[in-house]
């Protein structure tokens, strides 16, 4: 789209936006409980005309610390920048967070003539002169004394944003950047799109001679799938988790078991409309030129200048010693499948669509451990209402549903959190079932962050989304137990969120200790003390017996081995796409096959994610690229600080607990994270913990 076509729908929009303001509730006070959201008066057409508003408001308070006449200081240039965009943030985290779990054309057609506009915003503020001659003015001339650690990180933060986006480039190269950063926009943008729109229609539909070796549970959530999609009397697979995954587990039509595999790991590689082959270089180019104009060599160099990790060299010796342990182990697992294989008669060769069947059988086999014999025990509200518990237990804080809050869809539930006195924390979301139009996978959101400006404390409204086995019939949602621990995980993203204690929002940790918060709470689901409080048969009420427990912690070493290689592989890929320092027009399924070549991962192994719909890397929303390690980093972290409550023979120990709700959740990203994690735990994290964990030792 040309710059003139795009001013005049830019007018266009704006003229329209004028004159609907007061039917916008976008532009009104939101009269709800806590200023929530109010999702029953919000429409599709309100997005647009108040996301333009936004960046006119902030164009404007930009424009008031531009003029100000003042000599700039800390509060009437830090801050005050800080401070902008509120309510461009206020429609915009609405906005993305429904376009995430409901999207349409309508979301994304508003999502692909915003972005330029966004695009060209921000560029406009971050490549500002004036305004970076004021922040540079506070960053040399401000005396560091006078201020607090936080206000110091977030000097440190701003003037180092401005500076890593182009601000000391001259005119020409900010020109270039301009059109770099509009060129990345929408092609990320276009990459998510298309691999949701290249899985949501897939689908397998069954006769009853292709349902062999598949439990009955597996077989009534196809044919309610089946149902939904229009084809009575028929059973039906999807590339949603919770189908393909058991299907592959269970089915014994090999012929299917490939092609579902298949499907799943081509999105985005189908040669037709959706295909993301050609923009993977593309992307990559563009990461590349716009590191060199900012004075680095690779797009990890840039971005790992702000993680724990730091350099290149740090993630690849990291990812080098647990590859070599982890790809023996899996060696090792792929030996005992193949085993499998010839004793049923069979002559093929363990491929990976084979490997979900065969590893249930060992798992069945070595532990004794049926994932039907535990999945009545895991309603997903038990499962849901033990993270509430065992925040209770660490924290004491408190979870209380409110069927009084507007939520942007019916299967929706709202809860209100609460400190143990009764005082109000925030409130969590929670959505978690496939739909179409939902992005795969599972997050955490929100819709406001925390902040105490000036004293005016802002409470946090956060999401747990996912895409868990949903309902069938009269059966409530009962969860593997990867989707417990999914569950868990992204609970403690929302607690991280929820129990900050900051006064800026514009405070970030790097990835690499993100997942920490998140990940340490998978800790606790398998843990015997937790499950007796959460893990009840959901037809008797019983609780999970000792014996089934007893199983779940022998067989936790299970499947480790593949676990880890096909992390790491990913690991690996998106650090050999993001170390590249030469442009070049790279067909990502040979460099993908280069990449696995040089680090000898086995034939019965893909990465987690191959390039062609690895999101996390090459979406415009995940923002993992040259991050996706962090995952295993921050499992050293959490290891260790597990460790740090099992030595103290008290898994709930209130000291401890006190300590990491204030350093690593409260005080996160108003300090060096390092720093921070050495406050809660009185010493650097060791490895030892991950390795014995995962069986590598």
């Amino acid at each position: 789209m040309n710059r003139f076509k795009l001013l005049l729908i830019f007018i266009g929009i704006l003229i329209m936006a004028c004159s609907n303001k007061n039917n916008n509730p976008f532009f009104n006070e939101w009269e709800t409980p806590f200023q929530v959201p109010p999702f029953d008066q919000i429409e599709e057409a309100h997005y647009m005309p108040a996301l333009l508003e936004g960046l006119d408001r902030e164009s404007k308070e930009i424009d008031e610390i531009v003029n100000n006449s003042d000599t700039p200081t800390f509060q009437n240039t830090i801050e005050a920048y800080e401070a902008t965009g509120q309510f461009l943030d206020r429609v915009s985290s609405v906005f993305y967070s429904v376009r995430g779990t409901d999207a349409n054309d309508n979301l994304d057609n508003i999502a692909q003539e915003f972005s330029p506009i966004s695009t060209k915003h921000n560029d406009d503020i971050i490549l500002n002169a004036e305004l970076f001659e004021k922040i540079k003015y506070v960053y040399d001339n401000t005396d560091r004394g006078v201020l607090t650690v936080e206000q110091n990180t977030l000097l440190d933060k701003i003037y180092g944003d401005f500076v890593r986006n182009g601000a000391n480039l001259n005119d020409e190269e900010k020109s270039e950047l301009r059109i770099i950063n509009e060129d990345l926009a929408l092609l990320t943008l276009n990459f998510e799109q298309n691999v949701r729109n290249d899985g949501n229609e897939w689908e397998l539909v069954l006769e009853d001679s292709d349902l062999e070796g598949l439990p009955e549970s597996v077989k009534l959530a196809a044919a309610n799938i089946a149902t939904d999609r229009g084809h009575d009397s028929k059973w039906v697979i999807t590339l949603d988790k919770p189908s393909w995954i058991p299907f592959l587990t269970y089915s014994t039509r090999r012929d299917l078991r490939e092609r579902v595999f298949t499907a799943y790991i081509n999105r985005g590689n189908n040669n037709n409309d959706y295909d993301t082959k050609k923009s993977i270089p593309q992307i990559v180019n563009l990461r590349i030129k716009r590191s060199h104009l900012l004075g680095y060599n690779t797009h990890a160099e840039y971005v790992l200048e702000r993680s724990m990790a730091k350099t290149t060299d740090n993630v690849y010796d990291f990812l080098d010693k647990l590859w070599k342990p982890a790809l023996n182990q899996a060696k090792a697992e792929a030996y005992d499948l193949q085993s499998i294989i010839y004793a049923d008669g069979d002559n093929f060769k363990l491929e990976p669509w084979d490997w979900w069947l065969y590893s249930e059988r060992v798992r069945k086999e070595n532990y004794d451990l049926d994932d039907n014999e535990l999945r009545p025990y895991f309603d997903v509200d038990n499962v849901r209402n033990g993270a509430f518990w065992l925040a209770n237990q660490l924290f004491g804080i408190t979870f209380e549903e409110r069927t009084d809050l507007p939520k942007y869809f019916d299967e929706v539930k709202t809860f209100e959190v609460k400190e143990a006195d009764g005082s109000h924390i925030g409130i969590l979301y929670t959505d978690y079932h496939p739909r179409k139009g939902k992005s795969v996978g599972a997050w955490c959101g929100g819709f406001r962050e925390q902040s105490n400006r000036n004293d005016n404390w802002v409470y946090p409204l956060k999401t747990n989304v996912g895409n868990f086995t949903s309902p069938v019939g009269d059966k409530p949602a009962l969860l593997s137990f990867d989707e417990v621990e999914t569950l868990f995980h992204e609970f403690g993203h929302a607690l991280h969120g929820l129990l900050r204690n900051r006064v800026y929002t514009n405070q970030t940790m790097p990835r690499d200790f993100v997942e920490f918060p998140s990940q340490i709470m998978e800790n606790w689901a398998s843990e015997p003390e937790v499950l007796k409080h959460y893990a009840f048969h959901y037809e008797t009420g019983e609780p999970i017996p000792e014996e089934l427990i007893s199983k779940i912690q022998n067989a936790l070493l299970h499947n480790q081995g593949f676990e880890t290689v096909e992390y790491l592989a990913a690991s690996f890929l998106d650090m050999d796409w993001h170390t590249l320092s030469e442009v070049n027009d790279r067909d990502p399924i040979e460099f993908e096959k280069a990449s696995m070549e040089k680090i000898g991962l086995i034939p019965a192994i893909i990465p987690r994610y191959n390039s062609y719909y690895f999101n996390h890397i090459f979406s415009s929303v995940v923002g993992y690229s040259s991050g996706y390690y962090s995952y295993i980093w921050a499992a050293i972290l959490d290891a260790d600080a597990f460790q740090y409550f099992k030595d103290s023979g008290d898994l709930f120990n209130k000291e401890i607990a006190a300590k990491y709700r204030k350093y690593a959740l409260g005080l996160s990203g108003t300090e060096d994270a390092t720093e921070i994690y050495r406050k809660f735990r009185g010493k650097d994290p060791e490895i030892e913990p991950l390795l014995i964990r995962k069986g590598l030792k």
